[in-house]
């Protein structure tokens, strides 16, 4: 696998170096609402330049980190499972080679062809899922295969009792009362209340971490395709994602549904890399060998 000629900041590891290895989804094909999340990881890219290397919420810098950056998958536009099996082939050839695939959406359907992939290299996956909206709708405007449908998807795959899901305010009833009532999903709402105690029930598992970045305010990043009020700040969003960092088993994860269009001023785009830099440095942290004067 060939480096990208442009690659984030500071992850420009050698791919047999690399623990991780990041790759873009730029797919945007059943958006419902808003298109532009397939502009996400190239503008993202650009971008980082603007942004540090080092932490201070860490005091980690991604200098010292192994990480390749492989570039912008070739997707099929308006062929939505072939788009899936092109992700799912790139995140398997990354963990048979004993890697993390990092996945940069793209909208969120993109997270099923890398579930697939993780889920049978892992029979006992687990998915621990970020979000403003449910995405349980068994199909959307007669499609099975939705950013509004994927983790229903991702249900078909692994059953009852495997996904956690946080941040919700936003779906049909029926998602709820399927998620909730009928025990599909450990489901919570608004925030990110109960994480920890789901993470501990995963214990020992390994773990697919999916992050919607539209579980923040709209105040905090606008640049997404459906904002919904009422969501968390970057801050809250920062902590809970190292909490499941860092007590949990992840094996593979992604970030979706930035629209860098939807958002002029830059300010999504610089949250979003934000947030990327600090799950890299949490992933990368026990291996990061830091010498200080």
């Amino acid at each position: 696998m060939e480096k990208h000629q442009e690659t984030f900041f500071g992850c420009d590891a050698a791919y047999r170096d690399a623990r991780i290895v990041i790759f873009g989804a730029p797919f945007d094909s059943t958006t419902s609402y808003r298109p532009g999340t397939r502009d996400a990881s190239r503008v993202m890219r650009a971008e980082a330049y603007g942004l540090e290397t080092f932490s201070p919420y860490q005091d980690l810098d991604l200098a010292d980190a192994q990480v390749f950056d492989s570039g912008d998958l070739e997707l099929a536009f308006g062929d939505s499972e072939k788009t899936l099996a092109i992700i799912e082939e790139r995140a398997a050839e990354i963990l048979s080679d004993g890697k993390t695939p990092f996945m940069l959406g793209g909208e969120h359907l993109v997270t099923l062809g890398a579930v697939r992939a993780a889920a049978k290299k892992y029979p006992d996956l687990c998915v621990v899922h970020f979000d403003a909206h449910t995405d349980l709708r068994d199909e959307f405007l007669g499609s099975k295969l939705s950013h509004a449908s994927v983790l229903r998807r991702c249900w078909d795959i692994l059953g009852d009792g495997r996904i956690a899901q946080f941040g919700i305010r936003s779906g049909e009833g029926a998602e709820f009362r399927w998620a909730e009532k009928e025990g599909h999903t450990s489901l919570h709402r608004f925030d990110f209340t109960g994480l920890r105690e789901a993470v501990a029930e995963f214990s020992g598992k390994p773990v697919y971490f999916t992050i919607d970045l539209d579980v923040m305010d709209p105040a905090y990043f606008p640049g997404t395709g459906t904002p919904e009020a009422g969501g968390v700040t970057f801050k809250e969003l920062l902590q809970a994602a190292l909490t499941v960092i860092q007590s949990a088993n992840v094996v593979a994860c992604d970030l979706v549904e930035l629209a860098p269009n939807l958002d002029q001023s830059g300010a999504s785009t610089a949250v979003a890399l934000k947030v990327l830099r600090e799950m890299l440095l949490a992933l990368e942290k026990p291996f990061i060998k830091v010498e200080r004067v």
